[in-house]
Formats: structure tokens, C-alpha cells, sequence
């Protein structure tokens, strides 16, 4: 098994992390601004930003899923038990003590088994949680008039907040865990370039030198 640096962030990679970044940040801003936290927008100028931004953002997603499909990516992101139980003692403990990270990232396999259940976690529960309420929201007039809509919006309004706050943790935990281990640039640069050390078998050494020759340094 050799470590070798390879492109495992492709350019659509990169742009969907990047771009899903920004309009979760526009989000976050726009929303605490139409709950009365600031005042860097008008209501209505808020309200405009947070729908386009919504929108783009399910957009986005909806060519990232169509991707994960056809491109087989979506098995990056299952959750593996083994290794789970090293991961778990090192973020709770091994990391106190200058442990090293027990996990070394595959060709097949860039997450650790923690990572991919957080994200699949993100994925299958709240993207669908804050799509559903939000849509709800925005297309209150359509279904206004049913019984008990009133008490159903705010039912609505209560899980997209709370999807909302939880998103803002992830983001959160997300930055703090760039800065520990590796350096802030080193876990940074993969997702500006692509590259990334992983440890790769002999056959897939090989086969990227011969096939991929762009893909490996």
C-alpha cells in the first residue's frame, strides 16, 4: 500500500461544495435576519434573497443527486461500521493526546466511516426536512384555506427553524474540525485542488499511472 497524492475532489466537486457553501451562508444570514436578529436587510429585501437562495440551493442539489446516481459517487458517502469504533475514540480521546487519525482515506472510500454518516445524515434527513418545510412555506397560499392551515404553518415554521439551527451546527463542527489534526490550508486545499494523500493498492497505482496519469502525484 502506497500514499500517493490523487485527484479525488472532481471540478463539479468542488464547485457544488463551494457553491452549497455560499448559499447556506446566504441562508443562515437571511434567515436570522427575518427573525429580527439583524437589520443588514429589509424584510422584503430579505424575504427576495432567501427565496433565490433557497432556490438555487435546491437546484444545486438536484443536479448533485443526478450526479451521485450516474457517476456511482453515492457509495462514498454509506456509512461503514468497521473503523467506526477508532474514529469515535480518536475525536473523544486520541485527539487529546496527539494521537494519529486512525483513519487513512482509500481511492474507494474518501470519507471515514464518521464523516459518511454525518453527511448521509444531512442528506436523508435535514436537506429533506428544510426542502419540505421551506416549499410548505413558500407555497402557503395554495393550501391557506384547509382546515387548521393556520396551526399547520406553524408546525411548519417550528421544523424548518429547528432544521435550520442543526444545519448551523454541522456548518459549525464542519470548520471546527478543519482546524485540528492537519493544519487549517492542509484540509482546506484539497477542496481548491482535488488532491489529497490516499493510500492506494498496488493495481490502483498502477492503473492511475497508466490511465490517469493527470490524477496522481
Amino acid at each position: 500500500m502506497a500514499t500517493r497524492r490523487v485527484k479525488i475532489f472532481s471540478l463539479f466537486e468542488r464547485f457544488w461544495h463551494w457553491s452549497q457553501m455560499l448559499l447556506i451562508v446566504t441562508l443562515l444570514i437571511t434567515g436570522f435576519g427575518l427573525h429580527g436578529f439583524h437589520n443588514v436587510f429589509t424584510f422584503e429585501n430579505a424575504v427576495t434573497l432567501h427565496t433565490l437562495a433557497a432556490v438555487a440551493l435546491l437546484l444545486l442539489w438536484i443536479f448533485s443527486i443526478f450526479w451521485l446516481f450516474t457517476t456511482r459517487t453515492w457509495r462514498h458517502f454509506i456509512p461503514s461500521a468497521a473503523g467506526m469504533w477508532g474514529v469515535l475514540r480518536f475525536y473523544s480521546y486520541g485527539i487529546f493526546k496527539g494521537e494519529r487519525h486512525p483513519y487513512r482515506k482509500a481511492y474507494w472510500r474518501k470519507h471515514n466511516p464518521l464523516q459518511a454518516l454525518a453527511y448521509l445524515m444531512l442528506k436523508i434527513v435535514l436537506f429533506p426536512a428544510i426542502w419540505i418545510t421551506g416549499l410548505a412555506y413558500l407555497f402557503y397560499f395554495a393550501w391557506r384555506d384547509l382546515p387548521h392551515a393556520t396551526q399547520w404553518l406553524s408546525g411548519v415554521a417550528m421544523v424548518h427553524t429547528a432544521a435550520a439551527f442543526m444545519i448551523l451546527a454541522f456548518v459549525l463542527i464542519h470548520v471546527y474540525m478543519l482546524t485540528i489534526g492537519h493544519s487549517f490550508r492542509e484540509h482546506v486545499m484539497p477542496m481548491i485542488n482535488g488532491f489529497d494523500e490516499v493510500d492506494l493498492t498496488p493495481e490502483e497505482e498502477a492503473y492511475l499511472s497508466k490511465d490517469q496519469p493527470g490524477d496522481i502525484r
